[in-house]
């Protein structure tokens, strides 16, 4: 079988979401409807409709589709979806870091392990049975990683009532995505007590064996992740997403500037690609791709680091098989 390739790059995906809902366009990482803290109906209206004109606006400038609800289409359907977008833009594999839950991501890898792996989830690390909960997905249901959004978890990412979960993962030497900084589209949250990746740096220093996956460059607090990578030799970063936020810091900041950041000091070896694609009829952002692509060949950036960055990095943080190219 002939491995898809991207400008001769056996490109994997690190970074999408799986979504069967009703309605994308409204609703938070958590699940629940938008809400506002004094609970009236007509503020909570009031607010979802500044959101939803916000969120059209950022469609309308990178010329997105509105989401559509997934209809009567079954999961099954949707992934056949997925697999025919990995296709026609010719990504090789890839790792849906959430999907309605460990065991439909585990089904959903199932339909086609060549092409799709997946992350378990966990909303509290410190809750009783949460270090079982992920033994499982990585021991019975063959999930690769962890996905956490520390925004939404109940405690700080260094709590130590989680050490139980990181020595599972420790144990395991799986990679685990934690998301810092906004979180959310149009109208999510900006700033918690949990949102900063500068908490990762005790937790990373303790478990070194466990590859920590910064998404989207850190969102705002590039800073912050910059000196964690270089206190932390196992921090990475991936590159996901459309990565829109940089025109909300109070300096001009761009994409290449990012690139050129961490590849100058934390290499190629931390930087992997991922897209955050997630909801049709948009379907799979190649957009994203090749913008990064075409940052990384101005950069000057040498083919055996483009394959790092936008395949291999991925390959053995996951330890997916490399089927090589016939």
């Amino acid at each position: 079988m002939t491995v898809p390739t991207v400008q001769g790059i056996e490109v994997i995906d690190f970074h999408l979401h799986f979504r069967i809902e009703h309605d994308p366009a409204t609703r938070d990482l958590s699940g629940g409807q938008f809400t506002c803290s004094d609970h009236d109906e007509e503020a909570q209206r009031r607010r979802g409709e500044l959101v939803a004109a916000q969120s059209a606006r950022w469609r309308r400038a990178w010329d997105f589709p509105d989401p559509q609800p997934s209809g009567e289409r079954t999961w099954q359907e949707e992934a056949d979806l997925w697999l025919g977008e990995l296709d026609r833009y010719g990504i090789a594999h890839a790792t849906f870091v959430t999907g309605c839950g460990d065991d439909r991501v585990a089904e959903l890898v199932a339909r086609n392990p060549q092409r799709f792996s997946g992350m378990a989830n966990l909303r509290d690390l410190t809750e009783p049975g949460a270090a079982e909960r992920l033994r499982r997905s990585i021991t019975e249901l063959g999930l690769r990683g962890l996905k956490l959004f520390a925004p939404l978890l109940p405690h700080r990412i260094d709590d130590p009532a989680a050490e139980e979960v990181w020595r599972v993962a420790a144990e395991h030497g799986i990679p685990v995505l934690i998301h810092f900084g906004h979180c959310g589209s149009s109208g999510g949250i900006a700033h918690n007590a949990h949102i900063e990746p500068a908490w990762l740096e005790p937790v990373a220093k303790r478990f070194p064996g466990i590859p920590f996956v910064i998404p989207h460059f850190g969102v705002q607090h590039v800073q912050q992740v910059l000196f964690l990578a270089w206190a932390c030799p196992n921090v990475h970063v991936d590159t996901s997403g459309s990565n829109q936020w940089v025109r909300w810091m109070p300096y001009k900041l761009t994409l290449e500037d990012l690139f050129r950041r961490c590849y100058e000091t934390i290499g190629p070896d931390r930087i992997v690609f991922g897209s955050d694609s997630s909801w049709f009829p948009r379907g799979y952002c190649y957009r994203y791709l090749a913008d990064q692509l075409r940052v990384c060949h101005e950069m000057g950036m040498p083919e055996a680091d483009l394959a790092k960055v936008f395949g291999g990095n991925a390959a053995r943080l996951l330890r997916l098989p490399r089927q090589g190219h016939s």
